[in-house]
């Protein structure tokens, strides 16, 4: 029997709409409009797309948007200029400074992300951030991992006392995931390119997330029957075709419910860009709704 197909438009609408309630309560209540800055620097393809679709859905949502477009030879000293003004600015309650970033500033990425104010770091990279995801503190979270998260809940499926493997150890999902799966109290095993016996782990799963960038590389004999697979991967194969880390025509005739490549975890990022640019409003203008 197949497994149920976790449709990430479908959750991703449920969280637009409570994110939109949100922002016209701020707006009439408060007379707060929640702003989002992208900053994008050079002309990357894949960048542009994921600018413009940010753009899109913040107006969708009622959200102030502004893209700063900066060209491919900016200087670090510049950019980082740019980043003060907008922490200064009132008017700006998230940024985010689209990656990659080109290659003669990309070694001083950390820094330049840290100068983001926390208060204002949408993305949920800042070490102040990270450390209070760390200590149970929640407050702005790294989109996609929390995109995971939120997909569980809406789907009603259980995560507390569940043991979970996440496979990737990255700062942008597999940390913060595992964070978040230890905070809703399952038993979390973190795998990496280091781990022995991995496909013995990985069976061991209730909730099997896998972000490691590889295309197809969890197969059904990896999965625990009625496992929950949870789809991070984006890789292109030849031209055009999309997949995920899991090769989901085979994975799918075992587990219970998975998220399908495309139209699964990454449609939630964005929604949940919106509702931490909503959160970081709430923050800093000391505020709940």
């Amino acid at each position: 029997m197949s497994a149920q197909l976790l449709d990430g438009k479908f959750f991703a609408s449920q969280i637009k709409e409570e994110t939109r309630k949100k922002v016209e309560i701020l707006k009439q209540q408060y007379d707060i409009t929640p702003g989002l800055t992208v900053v994008i620097v050079g002309e990357n393809p894949a960048s542009q797309i994921y600018v413009a679709n940010k753009h899109k859905t913040s107006l969708e949502m009622g959200v102030h948007s502004q893209v700063i477009r900066l060209p491919e030879q900016v200087s670090k000293e510049e950019l980082l200029t740019v980043i003060d003004g907008l922490n200064q600015d009132p008017a700006v309650h998230g940024i985010l400074v689209q990656l990659p970033l080109p290659e003669h500033i990309k070694p001083y990425e950390s820094e330049i992300l840290e100068a983001i104010q926390p208060a204002k770091d949408v993305d949920g990279f800042h070490p102040v951030n990270v450390g209070k995801l760390a200590t149970g503190q929640e407050e702005l979270v790294p989109c996609t991992p929390h995109g995971c998260i939120r997909l569980l809940e809406l789907a009603g499926l259980p995560i507390k006392g569940k043991r979970a493997v996440v496979l990737g150890r990255s700062n942008i999902v597999g940390k913060p995931m595992f964070h978040l799966l230890l905070a809703r109290h399952a038993t979390v095993t973190v795998c990496h390119s280091c781990t022995q016996d991995l496909a013995a782990i990985t069976r061991e799963a209730d909730i099997l997330v896998a972000a490691i960038g590889k295309p197809k590389f969890v197969t059904s004999d990896m999965v625990k029957p009625g496992a929950v697979v949870i789809d991070v991967g984006i890789n292109r194969v030849g031209d055009k075709k999309i997949v995920g880390d899991v090769d989901f025509d085979a994975v799918k005739e075992i587990a219970s419910a998975i998220t399908p490549v495309p139209g699964g975890v990454g449609v939630l990022t964005i929604a949940m860009l919106l509702y931490n640019t909503v959160k970081a409003a709430q923050i800093q203008h000391k505020v709940q709704v």
